[in-house]
C-alpha cells in the first residue's frame, strides 16, 4: 500500500576524497561521495592497434618547458635544513609560484606522452605497443616542472589548499627505509585512462610544498618534508638528475593567515565547509545535472524533475511549489485504488499547508513478460487519479457519471487544481515510465510520439530501459482508449515507425540545443535522428552503416555527413588537429538551424571530446566546467576521453583564451583535473 510520508529532501553530500586504485586516503568519518545513481562506464575499446604510428598532430614548432619561482630554492626561500635539504616558503611566496604555474602553457602533447600513460618496466603489454612508436618511452620528459602541495596528517576533508592531496598518494609507507616515491606506472594490463596515477608522477617532477593545520604539531610537518626530500634524491640519482632539481618546502605561514590573505587557494576551510573558490567535479556535475533536468511542466498541472536538493544552487524549485510530490523509487509499489482515495483525502484536510509525499514503482521495474494485471491496472488508476486532481475543471466540464464500480474521486469536492512533481535523484532516470505513460494518456499519443514530443518538444532529457520501451507499447490501445484527450483506438492505431524497434532505450543525449552525443547505433537510426530535429551527423573514427535502400529513401544529403578517419581510441591517435574543422561543421548546422549529431562507437571518449571542444567554444567555460557540462548530459553513460584527449582539452582551453585575447590561466592543473577525474570514476569501476 502506498502512504504520504513526510520527508526531507536529499542534502547534498558534502565532499570528500575518494581513493582511486593505487591511493590510500584518509576520507575522515564522512565517508565516500555518493555516486550518481544508474550511471555506468562502458567498456571503450581502444580499436585496432596500429604496428606504426599515426601521423603527428599539428604541432608548434618549438618545445615548451614549464618555469617555476620556486627554482632555484634559495632565491626567494629560506633554507631549513641541508641534509636533507628543505626549504620554508611564505604563504605570499607560495601564492605567487601557484599564479605563475597556473599562468604557464603546458608542454605539446607529444612532449609528454606516452610517458603520461604509465610504463611500468614490467608491464610488457604497454611498453609493447608504446615503444613501437617512440624510442626512449620510459625517460621522463624534461620539459615537465610542477608545483605540489602536501598537507600533513593527509585529512582533506578540512583545511584544503587548491590541489592539496595527502602523502601516501605519492610515498611508500613511512617503515620503508630510505623513504621513496611510490612506484605508481600498473604492471599489469593495458589502459589509456590511468588517471589515478598522474597526481604521483607529477609529484615527482615538482617542486613540494608541505604544510599543516592548527591540529598538527610542527614536528610532524618537518618529519614529512624530510621524508619527501630523500625520496627526491633517490628519484633524481634513479633518473640521472642534477642533486636538487626539484626541492621541498615548508609552508611558514598557519593555514588561518592562507584563509585570510588568499581566500581564491582554499578549497575547504578550517571548519570543513568547502568555500565554492576552488572548482569542485562533484559539485559541478551535481549542478549542470540539476540545471539540465530542472523541474518543468509536462501536462497540466504535473512536472517532471529531480529531487529538489537544497544543497545545490541551482534553477532547481522547491518542494513547497507542489500539493503532492511523487518519487519514483525500486522499493515501490504500484499504489492500489484505496491507497490514492486515502491520499486525495489526506490533500483535501492539508489544504495546500505543505507538500505530500507518496512513492511509485521506478523505471525497469515492471518487467515483461511477467507484468501481471494488477500491476497494468495500478498505473492506469493512477495516471486516472493525477489527471482527475490536476484538471478538475475539465473534469467537470465533461460531465462524467460514476458508474457503480467506477472509483472516481467526487469533483464537487476539488476547489482548485492539484500540482503534482514526479521526481527521483537524477530527475530522469527513475521517472521515466510513470512519467510517459502519464504524458500518453494525458495528452492522447501513442508510445512512439510520446517518446519524441517528451524530448523534443517538452525539452525532457529522459533514459528509459527497454522494458518500460515494451511495456508502453504493448499497452498503448488501453492507454489511448482510456485517456480523455485521444481519438485513437485498437481499430485505428498509426503503425509503429522503423526506428522505434532500433533503440534500447536511450535517445542520443542533446549537451547543446543544435548539438548531440550519441553512439554509432543512434547515427544508424537516421530516421530517428529526424525525428529529433538532427539533420548533420559527424562520425569521428567509426563509419555509418547504412544500407543502399535506407540511403536512396531518406536522400540524406552528403555535406551533412562529416568523417573523422583514423582516430582510434587507443591514447595515440590525435584529436587536437581536427578541433576546428568538427565545429565549422557543428556550426554550420547551428547556423541552419537544424542539430548535429557527434558519435564514435560508444560516444564516451572521441566524440565526448569533440563536444567538449565545443562546449568550451561556444560557452566559454574552463575545461572542468565543460566537462562536467557533458558528463551529466550525458545521462546514464559515463564520459571518458582518455588521458591525452584530456590533455589536448587542457591545450585547447589555452588556445581558447588567446583567441579571446584573455591572458592564459588555468583553473586547475593538470594532476588535480586527473585526480579528481579518478575520483568521480571510482564509484563505478567494478
Amino acid at each position: 500500500m502506498t502512504a504520504a510520508v513526510a520527508r526531507a529532501s536529499m542534502p547534498m553530500p558534502h565532499r570528500t576524497s575518494t581513493p582511486p586504485p593505487h591511493l590510500s586516503l584518509n576520507t575522515s568519518t564522512r565517508g565516500t561521495p555518493a555516486a550518481i545513481p544508474n550511471k555506468h562506464i562502458p567498456i571503450c575499446s581502444p580499436g585496432g592497434l596500429p604496428a606504426t604510428p599515426p601521423a603527428s598532430p599539428p604541432r608548434q614548432d618549438s618545445l615548451i618547458e614549464t618555469s617555476s619561482i620556486t627554482y632555484p630554492p634559495n632565491q626567494y626561500c629560506t633554507e631549513y635544513s641541508d641534509d636533507p635539504p628543505v626549504y620554508t616558503i611564505t604563504a605570499d611566496r607560495m601564492a605567487e609560484a601557484l599564479e605563475h604555474m597556473a599562468t604557464q602553457p603546458l608542454p605539446n602533447p607529444d612532449q609528454v606522452f606516452p610517458w603520461l600513460h604509465g610504463l611500468h618496466a614490467e608491464n610488457q603489454i604497454q611498453l609493447a605497443f608504446f615503444s613501437s612508436r617512440r624510442k626512449s618511452v620510459r625517460k621522463v620528459p624534461n620539459c615537465l616542472r610542477g608545483l605540489t602541495l602536501v598537507k600533513t596528517g593527509g585529512n582533506l576533508n578540512s583545511s584544503k589548499l587548491k590541489g592539496a592531496i595527502a602523502a601516501d598518494e605519492i610515498l611508500q609507507p613511512a617503515s620503508s627505509d630510505p623513504p621513496a616515491f611510490i612506484e605508481c606506472d600498473p604492471k599489469d594490463g593495458f589502459s589509456v585512462r590511468n588517471f589515478q596515477i598522474q597526481a604521483c608522477k607529477l609529484a615527482m617532477v615538482s617542486d613540494i610544498i608541505v604544510y599543516g593545520d592548527q591540529k598538527t604539531h610542527p614536528n610532524e610537518t618537518i618529519a614529512l618534508a624530510q621524508r619527501i626530500s630523500k625520496a627526491q634524491r633517490q628519484y633524481e640519482a634513479r633518473n640521472g638528475f642534477p642533486r636538487c632539481l626539484f626541492n621541498t618546502f615548508m609552508l611558514s605561514d598557519s593555514f588561518s593567515v592562507v584563509q585570510e590573505r588568499y581566500p581564491e587557494l582554499v578549497a575547504t576551510d578550517s571548519t570543513s565547509n568547502m568555500t565554492g573558490n576552488v572548482a569542485d567535479f562533484f559539485y559541478w556535475e551535481r549542478y549542470e545535472m540539476c540545471k539540465m533536468s530542472t523541474a518543468s511542466e509536462i501536462s497540466n498541472n504535473v512536472f517532471l524533475g529531480p529531487t529538489p536538493d537544497p544543497g545545490v544552487k541551482s534553477e532547481c524549485v522547491g518542494e513547497d511549489a507542489y500539493d503532492m510530490l511523487i518519487e519514483a523509487t525500486d522499493l515501490a509499489h504500484v499504489p492500489e485504488s484505496r491507497s490514492l482515495r486515502a491520499l486525495r483525502m489526506g490533500m483535501e484536510r492539508n489544504n495546500r499547508k505543505c507538500a505530500m509525499h507518496m512513492e511509485f514503482p521506478s523505471s525497469g521495474s515492471i518487467m515483461p513478460p511477467t507484468w501481471s494485471h494488477s500491476e497494468v491496472d495500478g498505473l492506469m488508476d493512477m495516471c486516472k487519479w493525477m489527471y482527475e486532481l490536476a484538471n478538475p475543471q475539465e473534469i467537470r466540464r465533461s460531465k462524467r457519471r460514476k458508474s457503480d464500480d467506477d472509483e472516481a474521486i467526487e469533483m464537487d469536492d476539488i476547489v482548485a487544481p492539484r500540482k503534482f512533481l514526479i521526481h527521483c535523484t537524477d530527475g530522469y532516470t527513475e521517472t521515466t515510465l510513470l512519467a510517459l505513460a502519464y504524458f500518453m494518456y494525458a495528452e492522447g499519443l501513442p508510445a512512439h510520439d510520446a517518446w519524441v514530443r517528451m524530448h523534443r518538444d517538452k525539452g525532457r532529457n529522459f533514459f528509459a530501459y527497454p522494458s518500460d520501451v515494451a511495456l508502453l507499447t504493448v499497452i498503448q490501445c488501453r492507454i489511448l482508449e482510456e485517456s480523455p484527450r485521444s481519438s485513437l483506438g485498437a481499430l485505428n492505431m498509426p503503425p509503429e515507425p522503423n526506428w522505434l524497434s532500433k533503440i534500447d532505450g536511450s535517445l542520443p543525449s542533446r549537451i547543446l540545443p543544435y548539438m548531440y552525443l550519441g553512439n554509432l547505433g543512434h547515427a544508424n537510426n537516421p530516421e530517428l535522428l529526424r525525428e529529433l530535429g538532427i539533420t548533420r551527423i559527424l562520425s569521428v573514427g567509426e563509419a555509418l552503416s547504412w544500407g543502399d535502400d535506407l540511403k536512396k529513401r531518406l536522400n540524406w544529403p552528403t555535406e551533412n555527413l562529416m568523417m573523422v578517419d583514423r582516430v582510434q581510441d587507443n591514447g595515440v591517435d590525435p584529436l587536437w588537429g581536427e578541433f576546428e574543422r568538427c565545429l565549422k561543421f557543428i556550426e554550420a548546422g547551428k547556423q541552419d538551424g537544424g542539430a548535429t549529431l557527434v558519435h564514435c562507437r560508444v560516444g564516451v571518449s572521441r566524440s565526448a571530446t569533440i563536444c567538449i571542444a565545443e562546449v568550451m567554444n561556444e560557452l566559454g567555460l574552463s575545461f572542468p566546467r565543460a566537462y562536467c557540462f557533458v558528463r551529466a548530459r550525458r545521462l546514464n553513460v559515463i564520459i571518458q576521453p582518455h588521458l591525452r584527449f584530456t590533455y589536448e582539452l587542457l591545450k585547447w582551453e589555452e588556445f581558447q583564451r588567446q583567441r579571446r585575447n584573455e591572458p592564459l590561466r588555468r583553473e586547475l592543473e593538470w594532476a588535480t583535473v586527473a585526480r579528481e577525474i579518478a575520483l568521480m570514476n571510482k564509484p563505478y569501476s567494478k
